[in-house]
């Protein structure tokens, strides 16, 4: 199963549009999880008609959209645990991994969360901690990224993708 990781779309305050090549994978995707900061109910809907079936949380800038801060889901025998990340940069992997074991039921969920714009695949605290970085380039991202992650029977591959 794939599943496409994205957040940070800041549709429309910092960017018109997902690029073409990320919508395609998007669409491709078996499940998509989105790790907030949508920026409009627009942003939302348009990637609710691309996702087959979507996992989504709010962010900073998602204050009325309807989406949980916190959002479970388990594919193919691997537990995500998809929160924004909100607050300061200090302390990001920490709170990110505190979120985690607070709301996972396994002890190798996989925490997806965004805030930071920045790329992050690492092990924090006995969690692994994916943030994909914004999937439109928006600022003060430097690069457009999303990931892709193949789960199968509980285990779990992820590749960066970048435009």
């Amino acid at each position: 199963m794939d599943v496409a990781l994205i957040s940070d779309t800041h549709i429309p305050s910092r960017a018109q549009r997902i690029p073409d090549a990320f919508r395609e994978r998007i669409e491709q995707a078996d499940h998509v999880i989105h790790a907030g900061d949508f920026d409009s109910k627009g942003a939302l809907a348009d990637i609710k008609t691309l996702a087959s079936t979507l996992t989504a949380v709010s962010g900073n800038m998602d204050p009325r959209i309807g989406l949980p801060a916190v959002a479970t889901t388990e594919l193919d025998g691997v537990e995500f645990v998809v929160t924004h990340g909100t607050g300061s940069p200090r302390g990001y992997e920490q709170r990110v991994a505190n979120t985690i074991h607070e709301y996972a039921e396994t002890d190798t969920a996989v925490g997806v969360s965004g805030h930071t714009h920045d790329v992050l695949d690492t092990t924090h605290d006995g969690v692994r901690l994916l943030n994909p970085g914004s999937v439109t380039g928006a600022s003060p991202a430097t690069r457009t990224t999303m990931m892709v992650a193949t789960v199968e029977d509980g285990a779990i591959t992820v590749e960066l993708h970048e435009l």
